[in-house]
């Protein structure tokens, strides 16, 4: 056994000799979705305090992309999606206040946000636009990437719902995005349902399609209690970015956690620049009071989410009708799964909790 590399908490990695790890010395980048994923868990309630205190951690602990909106990204604000403590205008201007050399992120969903909140958006200092649609839907985001590219910003696109479609399949729709624009191109499971070496089959897939200058992301959620692995197998298969939130706050049983996530990294020997101690600082001592009581658990209604393949974000939405209805979340979890439905189509919660009731 050898060390490496010194770790980042001040002590050496170990490696042995003979298995050298993969990402050893590989330089990943880290996206940390704490204030935007995470706005799910706090039923979209951080206030501008929070986000001063929460982007201020992150920056002095250097992570490199800070995404900052509403859950449901630019113009989410809403009675289908859930109405903001703070609009996403005033929560962006709090981050840029705070960040001094991390970048600054937003989400934006064509049919919820729009081209004119980008406008907005890009003026309250976002460097990076992450723009999302269903994995089989990216034509929807051409548009959005150019306007984006317009404005000087850096453009990602954000492939949701990944596991629903074949990794060729998912490659010709990340094509679409790159020849749009997109500097980045996210593999984003946003039911928590794929397994690594599925990760792996979708990463390379699109290695394989797109040029060598595409940077690869990965946005995991942690329904089947494998985000952290997936984002690794990730890494492994050439992503250069992952997505994480601070003790894995966001939607369903939430996301990877990015303070254990950089901690493995750490442990595997890749190169993150971050100050892993301090980013656990940031979870520990920031967000978990922050948002005590509500921070995300692998229970049955998000380990369901991701055994059917559902919207990690329909999670709180079916617990509001299985209580209004009188009707097991599990059984209304199960009916979505075999639909098939996929983000946009939340009214189809009430429609199965109704049609449930009555049998």
């Amino acid at each position: 056994m050898t060390a490496d590399r010194p770790g980042l908490l001040g002590s050496p990695v170990i490696h042995d000799g003979a298995s050298r790890d993969p990402l050893a010395d590989r330089a990943i980048s880290v996206c940390d979705t704490t204030l935007r994923d995470g706005s799910h868990s706090v039923a979209h309630q951080f206030t501008v305090d929070d986000v001063r205190a929460v982007a201020r951690g992150l920056d002095a602990a250097g992570v490199h992309v800070v995404e900052v909106t509403h859950g449901d990204g630019l113009g989410g604000s809403s009675f289908n999606y859930g109405f903001g403590a703070e609009s996403d205008l005033d929560l962006i201007k709090a981050a840029r206040a705070e960040l001094t050399t991390s970048k600054l992120a937003a989400l934006l969903l064509p049919g919820i946000g729009t081209i004119d909140d980008l406008k907005a958006a890009t003026a309250e200092g976002i460097d990076i636009v992450r723009v999302a649609t269903h994995c089989t839907e990216a034509d929807i985001a051409v548009q959005h990437l150019r306007a984006a590219k317009q404005q000087g910003l850096e453009t990602v696109g954000f492939l949701m719902m990944s596991h629903m479609t074949s990794p060729s399949a998912l490659a010709e729709q990340a094509q679409i995005m790159r020849d749009s624009g997109a500097d980045t191109i996210y593999v984003v499971d946003s039911a928590g349902a794929l397994l690594p070496h599925q990760v792996v089959e979708r990463v390379q897939a699109l290695r394989d399609r797109l040029d060598d200058d595409v940077i690869l992301g990965m946005h995991a959620h942690n329904n089947l209690g494998v985000g952290v692995a997936n984002a690794l197998a990730a890494a492994e298969a050439g992503a250069g970015i992952l997505d994480g939130s601070c003790h894995g706050l966001g939607a369903g049983a939430g996301n990877a956690a990015t303070e254990v996530m950089v901690a493995a990294l750490d442990r595997a020997g890749a190169d993150t620049g971050i100050v892993t101690r301090l980013l656990i600082d940031v979870a520990e001592e920031v967000v978990a009071q922050r948002c005590a009581g509500k921070l995300p658990s692998l229970d049955r209604g998000s380990l369901l989410l991701g055994y059917a393949g559902i919207y990690s974000s329909f999670l709180l939405h079916t617990r509001r009708a299985a209580a209004r209805y009188g009707v097991p979340e599990a059984e209304i979890i199960v009916e979505l799964g075999r639909r098939r439905v996929v983000g946009g189509q939340e009214d189809m919660i009430i429609d199965v909790a109704l049609e449930l009731s009555s049998r």
